[in-house]
């Protein structure tokens, strides 16, 4: 059997990082924190409720990793958030360098590892795509030889010749995978990037990657939480948990593997102030998710004939009349099976205030879930102003023994009340 070219090798790769602020100040105030730290006096340059690090307290995002990726080959990379995905595709991507370890690379390396990565704002779609060429080594006669086929695919002919900032989030990922796909590079590096696009141009990205991969040989590294598509697409999957690789092999298995980890982070009270959030609201905390608890429940662990009785903690810097909640479910698959949404908390008083809900479970079928959560309110014209919004909040199981086994895969992970017979 013929041994198969290696175009990713990669061996006992560290990637250390120091916790908290490392310079970037002015002078006064450097040197207003290191007198306040002489006289053992509280910085007075910290911000309000900041953690302070001592000097060398350090992390590792990345810790031994060891891996060979072949040519022509689909690697799915999955993994809790903070485990380490996109610090190992910035620092094959060469955006980081590593702290120790030694990466073999052959052949060039054409990554979307955020909206907008490699795009100039300032240029127009069309001037992007010859930037993005010439980064990878390309001449404008090969460009020239793509360009017309990358815009068609792109779908945004009619802006490509409109500056990038005025572009949509969709647009640009859009356009920035169409360059990336099509442009000489030998390996694709995607992260979670197709997240944002409609469900027909995933479906058309992922047949794209398929196809440059068999049939031109191009190595695909694809990241994402969806697990539906990391089966569609990947042929080998490696699972990453704080820092270290801990599978290697069938895409299958990598997945049960990954909802085993989902599975211990059910914990009986989840602290959300340090959750993963829209982006958008980080800066503000006027309203705040601080908690989530499943109440006379030893274990997140219910059967469809429970009511889940859920206590949420919420602080507010203001009074609110109409306070609105919305729960998204999704399941070991990343889908989102259901949503449950409810406008008559009561109003919200200025400080900590407490709400107990009782969640019916009794539509869903066996299998773990999370949640996104959301803190909003609504108007008399019916536009939704979102507070907080927490992306991995709270999990849970549904463990019901049945007659028969429900398929989640191929019927969908919602089992619905039986039809009742008419005679």
């Amino acid at each position: 059997m013929k041994e198969r070219d290696i175009a990713i090798q990669i061996t006992d790769l560290k990637k250390q990082y120091r916790l908290g602020v490392i310079g970037g100040r002015t002078l006064q105030a450097d040197i207003q924190s290191f007198f306040a730290k002489v006289r053992k006096r509280e910085d007075p340059n910290k911000k309000l409720g900041q953690k302070t690090y001592a000097k060398n307290e350090t992390f590792l995002a990345l810790n031994d990793i060891n891996l060979t990726v072949y040519k022509g080959e689909r690697l799915g990379i999955i993994g809790h958030n903070g485990a380490g995905k996109s610090t190992l595709l910035k620092v094959l991507s060469r955006v980081t360098a590593p702290t120790e370890g030694r990466i073999c690379i052959d052949g060039r390396i054409s990554s979307i590892l955020e909206v907008g990565t490699g795009f100039n704002p300032e240029l127009t779609g069309r001037e992007n795509i010859y930037l993005n060429g010439a980064i990878l080594g390309m001449t404008r006669a090969e460009v020239d030889s793509k360009i017309k086929e990358i815009i068609e695919f792109s779908e945004c002919e009619k802006f490509i010749d409109t500056p990038a900032k005025r572009y949509s989030s969709g647009m640009f990922v859009k356009l920035a995978f169409a360059v990336a796909a099509h442009l000489d590079s030998e390996i694709l590096v995607m992260d979670e990037v197709l997240a944002v696009g409609d469900m027909k141009f995933q479906q058309k990205c992922l047949g794209k990657m398929s196809d440059v991969s068999s049939t031109e040989g191009k190595t695909v590294l694809y990241v994402s939480h969806n697990m539906s598509t990391i089966r569609q697409l990947c042929e080998r999957c490696i699972v990453l948990d704080h820092g270290k690789k801990i599978f290697d092999g069938d895409v299958e298995e990598a997945i049960a593997l990954y909802s085993d980890i989902k599975r211990g982070n059910m914990l009986p009270k989840t602290d959300l102030k340090n959750a993963k959030r829209k982006s958008f609201q980080l800066g503000s905390r006027q309203v705040l998710l601080c908690s989530a608890e499943f109440l006379d429940k030893e274990e997140n662990i219910f059967t469809r004939d429970e009511k889940a009785k859920l206590r949420l903690t919420v602080e507010s810097q203001t009074e609110m009349k109409h306070p609105c909640l919305r729960i998204t479910l999704k399941d070991m698959y990343e889908r989102r099976p259901g949503t449950m949404v409810c406008t008559d908390l009561g109003p919200f008083r200025k400080g900590e205030n407490t709400i107990d809900l009782e969640l019916d479970l009794h539509e869903l079928s066996n299998g773990i879930y999370g949640t996104n959560i959301s803190i909003f309110d609504y108007n008399e014209y019916g536009t939704v102003s979102s507070f907080d919004e927490v992306r991995e909040g709270f999990y849970f199981e549904i463990n019901q023994e049945s007659d028969f086994i429900w398929n989640q895969l191929n019927w969908g992970s919602m089992q619905l009340a039986r039809p009742r017979v008419i005679r």
